[in-house]
């Protein structure tokens, strides 16, 4: 099997309409298709929906679906808010602080820049109450050369003992020497 791409991502929205309102005014995405039907395709289980579906950029497709006879959205009690989010890069540094700049000035709620070593990002919620993470990478080559070295070692030595494993603490410490 050659897996091409990723042709789409799909989430729950409250509100199909306020959801694209929110992804094209706030994130610049383009509107690219809606799909309504009173059965699932693939179960022939009968549940009208819509489902809404966002150019991310780049080929990438952000989808969501309104599910207005079902329960009310919630979020996995048992998983910090932190853990399930959306993450688009950006070009630049400058262009994550513009965005920041642009979303603050438009009324939202912020966080960060926060530096990860490789990345900076900033994180909002949308109106869902999906976090988005937008990022920017800032790794070197050499940093990243580091990373994928150890990329494997790491991952037994957290199944082994599933305690914090050290190998890429050069990542943060700059941030964690200046404290």
């Amino acid at each position: 099997m050659q897996i091409q791409q990723i042709h789409h991502v799909a989430y729950r929205c409250r509100d199909a309409k306020e959801t694209v309102e929110f992804y094209t005014k706030y994130l610049d995405m383009d509107f690219i298709l809606a799909i309504s039907e009173d059965r699932v395709p693939s179960t022939r289980e009968p549940d009208p929906y819509m489902h809404i579906f966002l150019d991310a950029g780049q080929g990438n497709i952000l989808a969501f679906f309104e599910l207005p006879n079902s329960p009310d959205m919630g979020a996995d009690p048992n998983t910090p808010r932190w853990v399930q989010h959306i993450a688009f890069q950006l070009e630049n540094e400058a262009a994550l602080m513009q965005a920041k700049q642009d979303l603050e000035d438009a009324g939202l709620e912020v966080v960060g820049p926060t530096d990860h070593g490789i990345i900076k990002s900033i994180y909002l919620f949308d109106p869902n109450g999906h976090r988005l993470e937008l990022t920017t990478i800032t790794a070197s080559d050499e940093q990243m050369k580091k990373l994928d070295e150890c990329k494997w070692d790491m991952l037994e030595d957290w199944t082994r003992s599933k305690q914090t494993v050290k190998h890429a603490d050069w990542l943060h410490e700059q941030e964690f020497s200046a404290d």
